[in-house]
């Protein structure tokens, strides 16, 4: 069974019940009772897990692809400071 959600209410009430929505969002419940709402046969949750695996598969690939394009791009000059530099560079 699932850990219960709590939230903290501090007397607004209306804010309290927007963060349970966000909660119960985040873990999937809303998603799961409208999947539960009717049978659903074994090959047909076998295809759809199947393509829910899919989806998070190109996910992974599109963000790894993103970060590393990024990190190519990006430009780094390393110096090095020393004292004796400094002392040069001043005349």
């Amino acid at each position: 069974m699932p850990s219960p959600i709590e939230v903290d209410v501090n007397g607004d009430i209306e804010k309290a019940f927007k963060n349970l929505k966000k909660k119960m969002a985040f873990e999937g419940i809303f998603k799961e009772l409208k999947r539960r709402r009717y049978y659903e046969k074994p090959s047909e949750e076998k295809k759809r897990k199947k393509e829910e695996a899919e989806r998070r598969r190109i996910k992974k690939i599109r963000r790894f692809a993103a970060q590393s394009k990024g990190r190519r791009f990006v430009n780094v000059k390393v110096v090095a400071k020393d004292s004796r530099d400094r002392d040069d560079d001043r005349g």
